[in-house]
């Protein structure tokens, strides 16, 4: 399925060789069936991808989307065939978003590995297999952007920002947007009080349903853009925050993470500043002071790998279009400001949120394979 109706082209040989690559070390290859459950995208991927969702149902009324990428297929993979284990897994094929100038259909493959417990060694690994199957494709002038979101969340939680802000806060840097409207405290309507606090703590998915049955009967499918889901979503967060007393970031809050969100350089001397940056601010926080050890630690693996982390640029902004990253995140492109052909992270959290007992540590990493192709 394309923009305009044509079949995307197969893989092509060399994308087989990659796959080969990451068959060799141990990453074994999966397919995930293509129609998904959507409740799981809608909950934990980003924006961008929620509004790009291809939606249908089967033959009971359950919604199932087209697959828009691969981390969760693979993570529910895992849960049926090895939950609670340690497991490596490759793919490639086709992933489906609903594009405006590209193809609505293109191939990706990528690595993930689940369970593993050595966390700044598998993030270096996984970011030395990225630019390994770069190396296997003929790609070798690129960029390397490293961002941490276990960081900024842990200096998030040093500052004491209430979870509202928090979650606002993150979304709003991930999504490139301004501070300003979360530096301020929520206001809210008195006359929309009385709902939001009726819907304060509710399942997602209900509300989500009631605000879809409330546009059905009016016969409205989006407003001003946002669906149903993106409503509920904002309805959500502003009912988190009236329930903390509408608190914003606070303007201590804010010139922290101003002066986090500014850092940008190698990655031995941003993780120095970043310490700097705490111990000026007085945080003296054990999440904060993990994060900044992991950070280091993490450094230290990328080096001994053999890679070049001086060449590589931290950069306290950067943050990947999906909620589910937790931690070490990065993206290969070609120069700065190019699309990136690589992207990945860490992602503790999701194999739970999917139903796991338990918390499994996890990173991963997909190529877009259509860029990489255009970019020879």
């Amino acid at each position: 399925m394309t923009g305009n109706g044509a079949a995307a082209p197969r893989p092509a040989a060399a994308h087989e060789a990659l796959l080969a690559l990451f068959e060799d070390r141990g990453y074994a290859r999966v397919e995930p069936p293509v129609l998904q459950p959507v409740e799981p995208f809608l909950e934990l991927s980003g924006e961008d991808i929620r509004r790009r969702i291809f939606i249908t149902q089967d033959g009971a009324g359950a919604e199932l989307c087209l697959r828009p990428e691969y981390t969760i297929p693979v993570g529910r993979h895992h849960r049926a065939v090895a939950d609670g284990q340690a497991a490596d897994y490759s793919y490639l094929g086709p992933v489906f978003r609903l594009r405006a100038a590209e193809p609505d259909e293109f191939h990706q493959a990528g690595i993930e590995s689940i369970g593993r417990t050595d966390v700044p060694a598998a993030d270096a690994e996984i970011l030395g297999l990225a630019l390994d199957g770069l190396d296997r494709l003929g790609r070798r002038d690129r960029q390397v952007r490293l961002g941490d979101m276990g960081l900024i969340t842990a200096l998030l939680d040093a500052l004491n920002v209430q979870p509202a802000a928090k979650r606002r806060t993150l979304r709003a840097v991930a999504a490139g947007r301004s501070l300003d409207a979360i530096a301020a405290p929520v206001t809210v309507d008195a006359a929309h009080a009385g709902l939001l606090s009726a819907i304060q703590g509710q399942d997602p998915q209900g509300v989500r349903a009631f605000v879809e049955d409330v546009l059905a009967i009016a016969g409205i499918s989006r407003v001003g853009g946002r669906t149903a889901g993106e409503i509920a979503e904002r309805f959500l967060a502003k009912a988190a925050a009236h329930a903390e007393g509408g608190a914003g970031l606070g303007t201590r809050a804010r010139e922290v993470l101003d002066a986090y969100l500014a850092l940008s350089g190698d990655p031995d001397a941003a993780a120095s500043a970043a310490r700097d940056l705490a111990r000026r601010a007085g945080l003296d926080d054990p999440r904060l002071e993990a994060a900044l050890a992991l950070f280091e630690e993490r450094n230290g693996f990328i080096a001994a790998r053999g890679l070049p982390l001086e060449r590589f640029v931290f950069t306290g902004s950067f943050a990947r279009n999906l909620d589910y990253y937790t931690g070490f995140i990065f993206e290969v492109a070609e120069n700065e400001g190019a699309k990136p052909l690589v992207g990945g992270g860490r992602y503790d959290g999701l194999l739970q949120h999917l139903g796991s007992r338990d918390a499994l540590p996890a990173v991963g990493c997909s190529f877009w394979l259509e860029r990489l192709e255009g970019a020879r």
